[in-house]
């Protein structure tokens, strides 16, 4: 199978192909996050078993996906956008807070956000690894957005003179590693401390790079 089947067009109980297409597609997608993110997992799933699983039939599956892999890359650009948006209000109710607030709730609702479900940890920092060099590339795509992110926050921080002017994109993806890194220990119970201790943790990195030189936090 080297592309997706077309699907029906028209009106049918009372919604539009559109409206249609997009319910199929939500029920694969929310399908694919209990199999990809809890038993069995992606490389285990089969598309019949995720067709089964979403109530669908498997040329249904056809007429929305090529394959497993193009459920991963929806999933996982989905799941990051859930956290996104979890974030960007953090940002808009910080207001004026003082660098070291504006950091801690900011990455909190991040945090609270992406292990309040194990099965987003597992398709944020598990699933998506190894899987194609496409996906090695989204992955990659997706973490830069969030460098982008802290970079702009650092430059704004930097102009109300709580952080040092520099560039902080090197500092930024080595923060997003230790973010990757620490989250995924701690969901699989590698890490012996609570979430809010790995948080704080995370936190007093983020505000080491944040900081001018010569200035702790505090």
């Amino acid at each position: 199978m080297t592309g997706r089947l077309r699907a029906p067009t028209g009106r049918y109980g009372g919604k539009s192909a559109e409206e249609r297409q997009a319910d199929r597609r939500r029920r694969f997608l929310d399908a694919a996050l209990q199999l990809f993110g809890d038993t069995p997992g992606y490389r285990a799933a089969t598309i019949a078993a995720l067709s089964e699983a979403a109530g669908l039939s498997t040329r249904q599956f056809y007429e929305e996906f090529r394959g497993l892999e193009d459920v991963l890359a929806a999933l996982h650009l989905q799941v990051n956008g859930w956290a996104e948006e979890a974030v960007l209000a953090a940002l808009g109710a910080v207001g004026d807070l003082p660098l070291g607030d504006r950091a801690t709730t900011i990455f909190r609702a991040y945090a609270a956000h992406v292990t309040a479900d194990p099965r987003l940890v597992r398709i944020t920092f598990v699933e998506i690894i190894g899987v194609s060099p496409r996906l090695e590339e989204q992955r990659l795509a997706r973490r830069s957005r969030w460098v982008d992110l802290i970079c702009a926050e650092a430059s704004a921080a930097a102009e109300r003179g709580e952080a040092a002017h520099r560039d902080y994109r090197i500092a930024a993806t080595g923060f997003i590693g230790s973010v990757n890194g620490l989250l995924h220990d701690w969901s699989a119970g590698w890490l012996d401390a609570t979430l809010d201790e790995v948080v704080d943790e995370l936190v007093r990195q983020l505000l080491c790079i944040l900081r001018p030189t010569g200035r702790l936090p505090e």
